[in-house]
Order: C-alpha cells, then structure tokens, then sequence
C-alpha cells in the first residue's frame, strides 16, 4: 500500500484471499433480514455493510479469526463487489466476489479502484478530528502564538476578518489553526488531571509576516477573540486505517467529555474517555457504554453550564444562576425519600452503545460513538464489549 489517503483507507473485510473466500457464520451471527447478496455502492461504509448480515457488526475480524499482519494489512472491498450470502451449507457463509475494475460511460475506459475502497466508518465524521491536537498540556497553548489585536477593535471574529498575532515564524509555514484552552480532562475514578482539551477554533493564512503578523481568517467554528493561540496546521494527510477489535487487554474507563461542552450526546458524536494508549487502548478498539447509575445526574445538571475555563484558558470559575423547580416542591406532590448514595450504589450498570476509538493519547483517547439508545452522559463507563 503507497501512503496516500486513498490507498490506506481500510474497508470491510469479508475475505482472507482475493477471491472467493467466505466466512461460515452460525443463524445467532446473522441478521434475521440478512439479504441474500448486497453490491457495495459509493458512499457505504465497513460498519454499515457489516451491519446488514451481522447482529454485531464490529466482530467481522474476531469472526475471520485475522491475526495482528492481517489486521495491519487487510484486503479491501470496493464498489461493486457483490456479497453472497450461502445458505444452502449447514452454516451459513459470507463470499466475495470483486469486480476489480469499474467501467464507465460513455466513453470506454477501465479505471483501478485503489482510490476509491471502502472506509471503515464515515471519513466526514471523523477527519477534522484527525489533524488537530484535542489534548494538549496545561501550559502547552500558554507559548504558542497568540491574537494581540483585531482589526478595528473587533471583540468578536469569524471568517474573513483580519487579526494580528505576536510570536509567528515565517519558517513554520502560513497556514496556521486557532485554538482556545477548554475544560480539564479529569478522571472520575482518581480525581487526576489527564489533560486539556484544545478547543478548535478556525483556519487562518499569514498575510504578512513581521514582528507582528497579519492573518486572514480562512474559516471558523465558533467566535475568535484577543488571546486566542494559533499553531502550525498539520501537513499530514489523516488515514482511516480502522480495523474494528475488542482490546486484547481489560479496560474500563469513564466519558470525561462530550465534544462541544454537552452533557449528553449521541450517535455519531465525538467523546473523550478517561484511558489512553499507557492504559492498553489502541485505534480500532471497540468498546460498550454502560449507564453509570452511580453518578449523580442532579450534580451535573446544576454545574456550570460552560465548564470553569475562561476565554485564555484560566480557571477561573463562571456564575451559575440556578432555577428552583418550585412546582414540585408545592402540596400537590407527596415527598418521597430522597435517594442516596447507598440507593445508587445498588443499581447495576446497564449496556446501550457501542464506541469506536479513532485516536489515542498518553492518558486519554477519542471515540465516536457507533451505537447508542438512550443519551450518551459524562461519567458513563466504558469498557470491553
């Protein structure tokens, strides 16, 4: 495989050869409307094509029983290859037949698909997230290059406006990323600090570069103020090379954060668990959500609603103004017995999703949540599937 984006997209792995390979699978395997044959289209992805013949599409590689080299360097699927579906053995089996080429029309033309296999998961879900540092040290943004001032004193900036920023190097390159120090990364369990989020701000270009620089704002996410910091935009291009696995090793973490400050999520959203690389986490893992019912809900709906960082990454605490819920307070509702700690201590722990870990870290790691029927909370667990 060469080390563009194209070639190192990892997709579905429904075989162990070029051709003809299948997977013999047990009824309890399949979907109960596994369809007979499926042709992959433009668009699908390695989880979704899964999904339609397994009841647990992230199992594809345990099922084949692929060892480390092929989990590495697996074959690929592109569109229009087709999927059978064989019934007719005692077990069922999956094969593959690849159509290697696609023609198009109108002109006669024959074109390799090496470009075009089949990603694992969404690349639009996952690619922003790929390039930028989302962790960084508590000092790490305090050196980093910073907006001194705005173009007519502008408070607030988005794209197309212009800013000045003291500390850039012309050697460092002229497209640069603006970032602001978010919340702690702490974990529940000890109390630690494993990092900081960096909150991803916008694109800039250096106009002119001098002890004080001009850039242009290229694009933006969210307002851009004075003390902001910028650093050099990644020239690397992200790969999806994504093989879905349960880790080898027993982990067990929280959801530190929901990606945007929320306090619930959902599917296809972006989450921030307190394990990481030193922890046995690698990319690709797969692991289950499980509701915390020993976490006080009521505690984290009544913190500050935007964490305790301020615009430069201070700590300074931010005023939360409380509403009382007077109406259940009144005569018409009895009052029960408030639940304590021993009450939540006693409920188990229930299942409802499934994340997939994209990038990893020291202390921490990233996933975007595949799977999930109920609200995905900060402090829910995470652990082996």
């Amino acid at each position: 495989m060469g080390c563009s984006m194209g070639k190192t997209i990892i997709s579905l792995i429904l075989l162990l050869g070029p051709l003809g390979s299948a997977f013999a699978a047990s009824s309890e395997d399949l979907q109960d409307a596994a369809p007979d044959t499926y042709t992959v289209v433009k668009g699908d992805t390695l989880w979704g094509i899964s999904a339609r013949f397994l009841k647990q599409p992230w199992r594809w590689p345990e099922l084949w029983k692929m060892n480390q080299d092929q989990i590495r360097n697996p074959h690929l699927i592109y569109p229009g290859d087709v999927i059978v579906l064989d019934r007719s053995a005692r077990e069922a089996r999956l094969r593959l037949v690849q159509s290697g080429t696609v023609k198009l029309s109108p002109r006669v033309r024959v074109e390799p698909l090496a470009a075009q296999a089949v990603p694992s998961i969404s690349p639009a879900a996952i690619a922003p997230f790929l390039s930028k540092p989302l962790v960084v040290g508590q000092d790490e943004l305090a050196s980093a290059p910073r907006i001194v001032a705005t173009q007519e004193s502008r408070v607030a900036l988005g794209a197309g406006d212009i800013a000045y920023v003291e500390g850039l190097s012309k050697d460092r390159g002229a497209a640069w990323q603006i970032y602001r120090r978010g919340d702690a990364l702490i974990d529940p369990d000890t109390n630690e600090t494993l990092g900081y989020e960096a909150i991803y701000l916008g694109e800039a270009r250096v106009r002119q570069f001098g002890e004080v620089s001009t850039i242009d704002i290229v694009n933006s996410t969210q307002e851009i103020y004075r003390e902001d910091r910028l650093l050099p935009a990644s020239k690397e291009l992200p790969t999806f090379a994504y093989v879905p696995r349960a880790p080898q090793k027993s982990v067990k973490g929280r959801i530190i954060s929901n990606y945007g400050s929320l306090q619930e999520t959902g599917p296809m959203s972006i989450v921030a668990l307190s394990k990481g690389s030193k922890d046995g986490l690698e990319v690709g893992h797969v692991l289950a959500i499980y509701r915390n019912q020993r976490a006080a809900r009521y505690a984290l709906r009544t913190s500050p609603l935007y964490g305790r960082s301020g615009l430069a990454g201070d700590d300074s605490p931010r005023a939360y103004y409380g509403e009382e819920l007077t109406p259940r307070d009144g005569a018409l509702y009895p009052q029960p017995r408030p639940i304590s700690e021993d009450d939540l201590a006693k409920l188990p722990n229930e299942r409802y999703g499934l994340i997939m870990v994209f990038r990893t870290f020291d202390r921490t790691a990233y996933g975007l949540v595949m799977e999930a029927s109920r609200q995905v909370s900060l402090n829910d667990v995470v652990t082996n599937p």
